[in-house]
């Protein structure tokens, strides 16, 4: 028998739920971040190279990627708040394992695999699960919220992680990046059900005789494994996945990791660097939302063009600047603004091409593809770092790729091409 536990506030308690997921998202980004603070006083403290630290990093951003679709089935199997539940969990607890740590391997163990694997469960996917289960109304609008909420996460604590490591090093970041995840624990349980039924509701913006069909509950690895294998036999899956891996190289994975490091080069400190990536986060905030309500009303595969025509432009003019406070307020404004605006469209492309019920699995694969490719631009840009003394190789290959990308999301085929077959 179930217990209907009833929440305040009627349909608009969707929101509460939006305001829990939103956190929880903005968290796991900050994780996937503070390696970024980390790279020079680590390199401090330990005499690690810059490309040992970058793959620490690397194997985390891969890892939050390749999680996504095995999440999204896992959260058909026991549920939305068990599997955020047990992911922060995983989370606090890596991080803070990481205080004991003295060779690099052990920073790829915790801030690496056990912080990759918890993170991946509170991703991108976990935001689009969310909407489509509590609302009707502003699916686009609200995606477009909780996705900014990823790179804001990774933006917006960045000053302050870079004031931590300023003043006391790089173990009072580790303290509080494990004290954050570990806080959020509570309020899951609390705020969130697992979906609008158990509280006596029906989604936000839907008739109070609205029903939902639960889908019916799947073998992990089959649903995973099983719909990635019907999927990729289309050419919109691999269109969609290889303007996702140029996007997730061109943003976390280049300037998340190495714009704090990069400014260094230059003679800029820390907490400055990392003040210009929360504006970036904030514009981001703006820009993503945006883009969501945009999506509802343009064709997303014009929207992707211009995206990712725009931000390889960015990146390439960047390295020829003169890195005065003037051209790098002005690369933060135009480049947070396009940070990952792409979300939006390329969800509504895969719900469109795979179906509302294989969409969120595939999706997920499409977002391996995004940190496959910051996981490649986390190691390789840290890699030609070491090489050549400076970053400017990687930003102009990176600035090429976009432009390749804004051209794969204008071949995309809208007609449906994958149709799911009955369990």
């Amino acid at each position: 028998m179930t217990i209907i536990r009833r929440r305040p506030w009627g349909q608009r308690y969707a929101f509460v739920v939006a305001g829990v997921i939103f956190l929880a998202l903005l968290a796991a980004a900050g994780v996937r971040a503070a390696p970024g603070v980390l790279i020079l006083p680590l390199g401090h403290a330990f005499g690690w190279s810059r490309d040992s630290i970058s793959l620490a990093a690397a194997v985390g951003i891969f890892l939050y990627g390749l999680m996504g679709p095995f999440a999204a089935a896992l959260m058909q199997a026991v549920g939305i708040r068990r599997t955020l539940i047990a992911a922060l969990t995983l989370m606090a607890v890596s991080i803070a394992m990481s205080n004991w740590m003295t060779q690099p391997w052990q920073l790829v163990l915790t801030w690496g695999v056990f912080s990759g694997i918890g993170s991946g469960c509170v991703a991108i996917v976990l935001g689009a699960t969310v909407v489509n289960r509590w609302f009707v109304k502003h699916r686009g609008l609200m995606l477009g919220l909780l996705t900014a909420s990823t790179a804001t996460g990774t933006l917006a604590f960045l000053p302050a992680l870079a004031a931590i490591a300023e003043h006391g090093g790089w173990r009072p970041v580790v303290w509080t990046v494990s004290v954050a995840c570990a806080a959020l624990i509570p309020l899951v349980a609390w705020l969130l059900p697992e979906r609008p039924s158990d509280a006596g509701l029906v989604p936000y913006g839907a008739d109070p005789g609205h029903s939902v069909q639960d889908p019916p509950r799947r073998n992990l690895l089959t649903t995973a494994l099983g719909t990635l294998s019907k999927a990729s036999r289309n050419r919109t899956f691999w269109l969609l996945f290889g303007t996702f891996f140029i996007c997730g190289l061109t943003t976390n994975g280049l300037i998340g990791t190495h714009f704090i490091a990069m400014c260094g080069d230059h003679g800029i400190p820390e907490v400055r660097a990392a003040g210009l990536l929360a504006m970036m986060g904030f514009c981001d905030l703006i820009g993503t939302t945006l883009s969501g309500w945009l999506t509802d009303r343009f064709d997303p595969r014009k929207l992707l063009f211009v995206y990712y025509g725009l931000r390889g432009a960015s990146l390439i003019w960047l390295p020829y600047s003169d890195f005065s406070l003037h051209s790098l307020a002005l690369f933060g404004v135009f480049y947070g603004l396009d940070w990952i605006a792409t979300v939006p469209p390329t969800l509504k492309l895969a719900a469109e091409v795979f179906g509302d019920r294989d969409a969120p699995v595939v999706f997920g694969w499409v977002a391996a593809g995004h940190q496959a490719g910051a996981a490649t631009a986390a190691f390789l840009a840290g890699f030609l770092r070491v090489q050549t003394g400076n970053y400017l190789e990687s930003f102009v290959i990176a600035g090429g790729l976009g432009v390749v990308a804004a051209f794969l999301a204008i071949a995309v085929r809208r007609r449906p091409q994958f149709l799911a077959q009955p369990a």
